[in-house]
């Protein structure tokens, strides 16, 4: 089998910033050191297959080191130009073979990384916080290196339980420590200036073809749906990240300067992102925004909803757990169908020169939640 391809991430990405890689990507690079030394193979930098399986990261680890009952490794975490919480932080992967074992790996969470104590990701509770992408990685990592042989695998990260207080871990009902995240194992670029910079280009793309219509998304839900149910045209769908309130204010200045009519703009993704405009919350990163599940229940409450649904959505720790609460409740889809009327509302105060804005909502599954105009 050929190997995947190298993606150098010394090569800048399209706005001109530096990518790096998640803390599922630290990991995994972590446990494959370990593992290849266990195996009579030191090594000072490994390659990391991404999810995609097209292509790898070259990533340096550091203390490789056998211990007692296995091996040993660290990988400092590199966020490149869009550093986060944990952007520098040490993670460490420490392996143990479990020769009698059925399962061929087994998780366990090192100091500095959480442990999941409420429902509602897509962690169970009582596990480590290890995200299932990456829990997908570190496997295809032991089988490249150790093929079916078993492994117990604990991840932890250098003073994780400070960095966690920076972040939403606490509120989500993750105690202890950070999360193992990432679904692409890269990090990319987002700061405002330079991702809004290229948003502009494609939102002024977009009306100066004078589609029918324009679609916004904050990632690859919406961006699906405008392909394949919408059959709308590459160029009328722009992916504006978490950037709502910039996306919004670059095309009403473009229609303002071309005069074109646009009848109509869609907005579509999960409701985690975009039910923040409710909060007035524009710059959707959960660096500069609150979570949206107050939002989720104050439309809720608006329907008339029982005190104690309002209540266990205002409480729940994602807004996955309110898609799966209101999936059970008689009511729930007039909640999403009511919310994506008040976000496109919203919406269209700020594109006043749009003709219509409709909005669609999404579970992760891809599934739909909610649709609405305004």
């Amino acid at each position: 089998m050929t190997p995947p391809a190298r993606l150098d991430l010394s090569q800048l990405a399209p706005n001109g910033l530096r990518r790096g890689f998640t803390t599922g990507s630290a990991a995994t690079a972590a446990l494959k050191a370990a593992l290849l030394l266990l195996h009579g193979g030191y090594r000072t930098a490994v390659d990391v297959t991404l999810p995609d399986g097209d292509l790898a990261l070259h990533l340096p680890v550091q203390n490789v080191c056998l211990t007692d009952v296995g091996a040993y490794a660290e990988v400092v975490k590199d966020g490149g130009d869009d550093p986060d919480a944990t952007h520098g932080a040490t993670l460490w992967v420490r392996v143990t073979p479990l020769p009698d074992s059925l399962q061929p790996m087994t998780f366990h969470a090192g100091e500095g990384v959480g442990v999941v104590t409420a429902p509602g990701i897509r962690v169970p509770v009582g596990e480590p916080a290890i995200n299932p992408v990456p829990r997908a990685m570190m496997r295809r990592a032991a089988r490249e290196v150790a093929g079916h042989e078993a492994f117990a695998v604990t991840v932890g990260c250098v003073n994780g339980a400070a960095i966690a207080r920076r972040t939403f871990n606490p509120r989500l009902g993750i105690a202890g420590g950070i999360s193992i995240l990432g679904t692409t194992g890269i990090v990319e670029p987002m700061s405002l200036e330079a991702y809004m910079a290229s948003v502009e280009v494609y939102v002024r793309v977009a009306v100066h073809a004078r589609p029918p219509a324009v679609v916004l998304t904050p990632g690859k839900l919406g961006r699906e749906y405008a392909r394949e149910t919408l059959k709308v045209c590459p160029q009328a769908t722009v992916q504006m990240s978490n950037f709502v309130g910039a996306a919004l204010d670059a095309l009403q200045s473009a229609l303002e300067e071309t005069g074109h009519p646009l009848p109509l703009l869609l907005v579509a993704g999960h409701p985690g992102k975009l039910a923040k405009v409710l909060n007035g919350d524009w710059n959707t990163h959960s660096g500069h925004s609150g979570m949206a599940m107050n939002a989720v229940a104050r439309v809720a409450a608006g329907l008339g909803a029982d005190g104690e649904t309002v209540e266990a959505l205002a409480r729940a720790n994602t807004v996955d757990a309110c898609v799966a609460l209101l999936a059970a409740h008689p009511r729930g889809g007039e909640v999403w169908q009511e919310g994506a009327r008040q976000v496109a509302g919203a919406l269209h105060g700020r594109a006043p020169a749009v003709g219509r804005v409709r909005v669609a909502l999404f579970a992760l599954d891809g599934s739909g939640l909610g649709e609405a105009e305004a």
